[in-house]
């Protein structure tokens, strides 16, 4: 028979059973505004960008993880994380990239993101002859440099494909038997002095040459910065580039620094990361050094 006493205790852990329980739904609000707060700063401020594709090299390296900033050319479809918001022709704030800009285009088709340099801008005249960027008639300056060196590893030179193939010349050894590539590289500079390093070693590609057009208003041009294994501006096929100049509301953004590189040696055990970061490549900054400009001769 239960006394006074034996009530009272059992409303009290009734009680405490109630204060323990969970709410669930408070919890699934607060996940939700936590999600939709990155999804905001993401959209409207900066993200993180991963690097798959050798395109970019020698300045940016697969696996290298990037900062990518959403506001210097203002915010139009493209800037929505995930491509959440329907294609259009609309900016607010809109700004335009300047030359030598790292730039996150949209595939004109696809919700795909690229990363490309931005080499022409509106109103522009380009033209590709040999490899040389024709720009408003005058070859782009580009000045012979010493070889590229480019770590032996299977990822960087998308192994199975021809890229692979293309490299192998240039595989050396050191006398502690350490093996990397010494790629031929050359450094261009930009009217405006923004200067960056590229790799142009195959003659007579389908992309070494391209009809001069002029670059419409709203729009510019762009091209990687491997320009042998490039997908971009130059390409007007859609299932491999850009399709010509990117319209600027295609541009998601602009690519400022790297924030860490893995050699693609990590799984998922957290203590193979360490021993897979790559060397003098975190916090490397993304914009083009300025230089004096002086067109080539």
């Amino acid at each position: 028979m239960a006394t006074g006493s034996d009530t009272v205790t059992n409303d009290k852990i009734k009680s405490k059973d109630t204060e323990e329980k969970v709410n669930w739904l408070a919890e699934l609000r607060g996940l939700s505004l936590m999600l939709l707060a990155v999804l905001v700063f993401h959209s409207l401020v900066a993200k993180p960008f991963y690097i798959p594709s050798t395109s970019m090299m020698p300045s940016l390296w697969v696996g290298d993880r990037l900062v990518v900033s959403k506001y210097p050319y203002g915010w139009s479809w493209a800037s929505a994380s995930f491509h959440l918001l329907p294609r259009g022709d609309w900016r607010i704030l809109g700004d335009t990239p300047e030359y030598g800009d790292v730039v996150i285009p949209v595939h004109p088709v696809r919700d795909e993101d690229y990363i490309k340099r931005v080499v022409g801008l509106p109103g522009d005249t380009i033209a590709v002859e040999n490899g040389i960027i024709i720009l408003n008639g005058e070859p782009v300056k580009r000045e012979i440099v010493p070889n590229v060196k480019i770590p032996f590893e299977p990822e960087l030179l998308c192994e199975g494909s021809p890229c692979l193939s293309a490299f192998s010349a240039y595989l050396v050894r050191d006398a502690d038997g350490t093996q990397y590539y010494e790629v031929p590289a050359y450094r261009e500079t930009m009217p405006n002095g923004a200067s960056f390093l590229v790799i142009d070693h195959l003659e007579d590609q389908l992309l070494d040459n391209f009809e001069q057009i002029t670059i419409p208003e709203g729009e510019v041009f762009v091209m990687g910065d491997n320009r042998d294994h490039s997908a971009d501006s130059r390409e007007l096929n859609s299932d491999r580039g850009l399709m010509g100049a990117v319209p600027l509301e295609n541009i998601g953004g602009r690519a400022e620094f790297i924030t860490f590189s893995l050699n693609g040696s990590a799984s998922w055990n957290p203590f193979t990361w360490w021993s897979a970061l790559r060397d003098n490549r975190s916090w490397s900054t993304l914009r083009a050094p300025k230089a004096e400009y002086s067109s080539a001769e």
